[in-house]
């Protein structure tokens, strides 16, 4: 890349030369010493802190903390350039822009979608296909927390035409505040009985992948 005399690089470039010269001899021991694994930790937190500025509204919060995310790609990036096979900034940022065209055939390719509905079902079918995947479940990433979990495997499980029977709640709240209401008062119920909430639902989460995974292969439950 070359630059004209005065040229200012690009904010993005700014911070991708400052990661460089952290990381590079001569610049910071602890960053030096970073690991994909030790990062873990702080992308995990900066994942759930711009969340939070997003629930708050606080757009001021918000431009900060994707800044903060932001480092944690390039820090990522510059440690993926010193891996056996490199790999650096300019492959992430490629390989997002090749991956986006491809499954918006309907903006790039000239096909025509009904509506956003028809665009996330094409995403699915998509992505299926590119990764070679077998089950609904495929790519679903267990760490996440066990309401998240529940939601994206019974989604996609949906998205996949997985034949599923819902279980039928104790009580079926009518709008979404009464369903927060009802969540944060079972939360509640939990730690008063010294029940693990996270740990119940994980669980159940479990059952719910056994079922998907038996209703995939043609199975009925205890089959197998």
């Amino acid at each position: 890349m070359t630059q004209d005399a005065g040229e200012e690089l690009h904010p993005v470039l700014q911070l991708v030369a400052v990661m460089d010269r952290l990381r590079s001899p001569g610049g910071c021991p602890w960053d030096a010493e970073q690991t994909h694994q030790s990062l873990v930790e702080y992308l995990l937190e900066e994942c759930f802190e711009t969340i939070e500025a997003i629930e708050t509204g606080d757009e001021s919060h918000l431009r900060e903390e994707l800044g903060d995310l932001l480092l944690q790609v390039v820090f990522h990036s510059r440690i993926g350039e010193e891996s056996a096979d490199p790999w650096g900034i300019g492959d992430v940022a490629s390989g997002i822009v090749a991956k986006l065209v491809s499954r918006h055939p309907h903006v790039f390719g000239g096909e025509s979608v009904a509506g956003a509905a028809e665009v996330a079902a094409n995403w699915t079918e998509l992505k299926r296909a590119e990764k070679s995947r077998s089950s609904a479940l495929d790519g679903i990433p267990l760490a996440l927390p066990a309401l998240a979990l529940v939601q994206k495997s019974w989604r996609r499980a949906g998205e996949s035409g997985v034949p599923l029977v819902a279980p039928d709640p104790a009580s079926a709240p009518d709008d979404e505040d009464a369903l927060g209401e009802e969540l944060l008062a079972l939360a509640v119920l939990a730690e008063r009985r010294g029940w693990d909430a996270e740990s119940l639902l994980r669980r159940g989460a479990r059952q719910l992948h056994q079922a998907i995974r038996e209703a995939e292969s043609g199975t009925t439950p205890g089959e197998g």
